[in-house]
């Protein structure tokens, strides 16, 4: 396949044709957008000696620490999709290679507790880095209005992208009790109206 229809693969993905020409504009300026973050992490994770599931699982364990999250290895399989015998050989490689660290858990003498270094913070950081530096600068230089706009109309296409998924619920979720929910826990414990 010629590189020129490569490189432009991405832009024509629709399914169905922008009605008007600015909207095909739009569409291809969002699409070429995407396609250059996928590049340039594709580019960092490659510099950074990374497989794809060493990146991730090192993005995983970073924000993990970063929110104040323990993870373990049996936490990476999930999160992953892999065998606990594939984690194991990520685990060991990054550990090796001096991106985690294996520490004993603080209540279960049979479990581990994985940290990302700085060295693997380094290597993600630099991985994304480029990337919103090129967004924040040149978002920094529009007028409100074309940020109000911005903000609008990718908050819309998110929120069409969203319409219909179920939301994942893990251990991590945190959901937000709704004001009958609120009730209900006062009825149940005898302090309100049942």
């Amino acid at each position: 396949m010629p590189l020129t229809v490569v490189r432009r693969e991405h832009v024509h993905l629709y399914a169905r044709e922008p009605r008007t020409r600015p909207a095909r504009t739009a569409v291809d300026a969002l699409l070429r957008l995407q396609h250059a973050e996928e590049d340039q992490l594709e580019r960092a994770r490659v510099e950074s000696g990374l497989t794809k599931n060493e990146f991730l699982t090192v993005r995983y364990m970073l924000q993990a620490h970063r929110d104040g999250r323990t993870m373990g290895p049996k936490d990476l399989a999930v999160m992953l999709s892999v065998s606990n015998a594939s984690v194991t050989k990520i685990v060991d490689g990054l550990v090796e290679k001096g991106d985690l660290v294996r520490s004993p858990h603080p209540t279960d003498r049979r479990a581990q507790v994985l940290e990302p270094t700085e060295q693997a913070a380094r290597k993600i950081d630099v991985s994304y880095e480029t990337f919103h530096e090129a967004v924040v600068e040149v978002i920094d230089h529009l007028s409100a209005e074309d940020n109000e706009v911005l903000a609008r109309c990718l908050g819309q296409i998110t929120a069409a992208l969203d319409a219909g998924m179920p939301t994942p619920v893990d251990e991590y979720t945190v959901e937000e009790p709704s004001d009958a929910d609120d009730a209900a826990d006062a009825a149940d414990a005898g302090h309100g109206p049942a």
